[in-house]
């Protein structure tokens, strides 16, 4: 799923437009190194961009996908995937398959989960802070499965008491 498809042609403020138009290049980036070299270089790469922007909370959005690339052992040459709309389509159509497993009225992010007949059931969330850890960790992945199991299960939802915490 990707915010800034989502949030397309919606009123929101300025800032936040500007920012969804900057979170494009670090997107075309993944996609572009996935192309060259599979999915399994994404973990670190999407590792290394994370922490950059959300850990350090970062804006410098050309060095951060510099310093990423070089992270994760990937070459120089990707940088220009980030004003390139050359990999758009592929965005596209991910963000489509993510959206079109839980629905409209969803954020990000989208998890799957086998449901009550094993079949996937997908689901907005969770949206968690700060990321629990170890056993922690566990008795959530083992909560989500569990209600994932239940027939017709759609929704828990509380308001957001604090911003995003990555330690």
């Amino acid at each position: 799923m990707a915010l800034a498809v989502l949030n397309e042609g919606k009123d929101l403020p300025e800032e936040y437009v500007a920012l969804m138009k900057t979170a494009w290049g670090p997107v075309r980036v993944c996609i572009a190194a996935q192309e060259q070299f599979g999915t399994s270089v994404l973990d670190a790469l999407y590792t290394a961009l994370g922490t950059r922007i959300h850990r350090q909370g970062r804006k410098d959005f050309d060095q951060i996908i510099s310093e990423s690339l070089a992270e994760a052992g990937l070459p120089s040459e990707l940088e220009s995937a980030a004003g390139s709309t050359e990999f758009d389509g592929q965005l596209r159509e991910s963000h489509a398959r993510g959206i079109n497993l839980v629905g409209s009225d969803v954020g990000t992010p989208v998890i799957s989960l086998p449901g009550p007949d094993g079949n996937p059931i997908s689901f907005f969330g969770p949206v968690i802070t700060p990321i629990p850890v170890g056993e922690q960790a566990g008795t959530l992945w083992d909560g989500a499965v569990l209600v994932a199991s239940v027939p017709g299960f759609y929704e828990l939802k509380r308001t957001r008491t604090e911003g995003p915490s990555f330690d």
